[in-house]
């Protein structure tokens, strides 16, 4: 089996948490010398004027990254997503996180019912929503909360002049509809 195809989508996975030599030995189950060999071919691939990013150690950690050569157009795409009107979905999202914080990502996504990682990413860039501290869950994933930005947005002075949520509560209706629709007529 191909490894290096492997340590790319791990890389994607970890995102930007990045992962240590470490753990990527564990998961490979290799030899210093066989992944320092692999590290070094994916980075020589990235190196090419062809790709759009970069394997770098950052800290203890790897981590696929964006050139530098490219900054500028990546500062246009976050003017462009700071500009845009919040969808429906991203809304949705900043909801949760605001009624629930702080929350993780996994959470907005069990409340949700699909993946928010991408709305998360973009609420952030926005600097609508911010990194809270971690959750002693396993993994301790990130916790997110709203920031100052938020509260400007929507006009508020804090997150307690959210409007409140009541509890809906659904009333079983008892009645019978077959039998009280249809009732015997005597021909």
């Amino acid at each position: 089996m191909e490894l290096l195809p492997i340590l790319e989508g791990i890389l994607f996975l970890v995102g930007d948490e990045g992962i240590t030599y470490e753990e990527i030995k564990k998961i490979l189950e290799l030899e210093d010398n066989e992944l320092n060999s692999l590290i070094n071919h994916l980075k020589e691939e990235y190196n090419s004027e062809k790709r759009g990013i970069q394997l770098e150690k950052l800290g203890n950690k790897y981590k696929l990254t964006t050139k530098k050569e490219h900054k500028k157009y990546y500062e246009l795409l976050t003017e462009v997503e700071t500009n845009s009107v919040l969808s429906p979905a991203a809304l949705e999202t900043l909801a949760i996180i605001a009624y629930n914080q702080p929350v993780t990502r996994v959470q907005i996504d069990e409340i949700r019912g699909i993946s928010s990682s991408h709305l998360v990413r973009k609420l952030l860039l926005k600097n609508l929503i911010k990194d809270v501290g971690r959750s002693d869950g396993p993994g301790r994933p990130i916790l997110y909360g709203v920031t100052s930005e938020f509260l400007d947005y929507f006009g508020l002075n804090s997150v307690d002049e959210l409007p409140k949520i009541e509890k809906i509560e659904v009333e079983e209706d008892t009645t019978d509809l077959f039998t009280s629709k249809f009732k015997d007529v005597e021909l």
